[in-house]
């Protein structure tokens, strides 16, 4: 039994020091190793720095999945802060689609040693990577979760974490992440300035808009040239909803018509951190 460990960082793997708390070398590491069952070996794949995962982007996905790659048919424990947890979830989850082998995320909210979740976190984890089965799920707060739809709803709760079901969608046409790809989330809010938005989106490549409910957009008419200008411009705009759930429904209002009419995309269930990887990787 062989067991890939990718540590990149986050609370899980962090203890307390002189300004706070801080990542701690092999913390992680020797806490895994304890929980292996004997004659397991375990392979390590950290790095080096650790990572905030705040800063974690394409180049870190891209790392993520070579290491993958470089241990084909042995499960993998992905060691992660929980800020961005659901766009790596949405990134691993989609790059590796239509591929065989088992991917579990990890983290936490308290460090390991701070009789908080990380212990009860990592255990699941270690369980799931050596379940049957295949894919890509969080362990968290005593679940399975599936990575492709993650929403962290809770900055400080244990059950920090939830996954909204994503409908299926063909493998990708590429599987690594391109970091000089200009790509944002952007929200679509009362009152915001159609110049704004246009010179957001003249910055970008693409990008996707959280529009209101089940797909509509205000009426004003500098907010909608500028959606039409950057698609006619060659970026795509994909669509969802600001709700965490039930996804866009182009037709069910009028409000939503000139949004479809600009050329932008129906991203239907997916939450924004899938969509945007959707866009990364298509």
């Amino acid at each position: 039994m062989t067991l890939l460990l990718i540590h990149t960082g986050g609370t899980i793997g962090m203890a307390p020091g002189p300004l706070g708390l801080a990542p701690k070398p092999g913390l992680v590491e020797a806490a895994l190793a304890e929980r292996l069952p004997v004659g397991a070996m375990l392979r390590t794949h950290v790095f080096n720095p650790l990572r905030d995962s705040a800063d974690i982007g394409p180049a870190d996905w891209n790392a993520i999945l070579d290491a993958l790659d470089a241990h084909p048919g042995v499960p993998a424990l992905v060691t992660h802060g929980t800020d961005t947890m659901a766009f790596t979830g949405a990134a691993l989850a989609q790059a590796l689609a239509g591929r065989a082998g088992r991917v579990v995320l990890c983290g936490s909210m308290q460090p390991l040693g701070q009789g908080g979740d990380a212990e009860r976190n990592l255990d699941l984890a270690l369980a799931a990577a050596h379940a049957p089965g295949m894919g890509v799920d969080l362990a968290f707060d005593g679940r399975l979760m599936a990575a492709a739809g993650l929403v962290k709803h809770d900055s400080h709760a244990r059950d920090a974490f939830r996954s909204q079901p994503q409908d299926h969608a063909p493998a990708p046409k590429t599987r690594r992440f391109d970091p000089a790809r200009r790509l944002a989330v952007l929200t679509l809010s009362p009152g915001l300035p159609g110049a704004a938005l246009a010179a957001m989106l003249q910055a970008l490549d693409g990008a996707v808009l959280r529009v209101f409910g089940a797909g509509t957009v205000m009426s004003d008419p500098a907010i909608l040239s500028a959606l039409r200008d950057a698609v006619a411009a060659g970026k795509r705009l994909r669509a969802v909803s600001q709700c965490e759930a039930g996804g866009l429904a182009p037709g069910a209002y009028a409000a939503g018509a000139a949004l479809w009419a600009a050329g932008v995309e129906n991203g239907g269930r997916e939450t924004p951190e899938a969509a945007l990887i959707r866009l990364w990787l298509s």
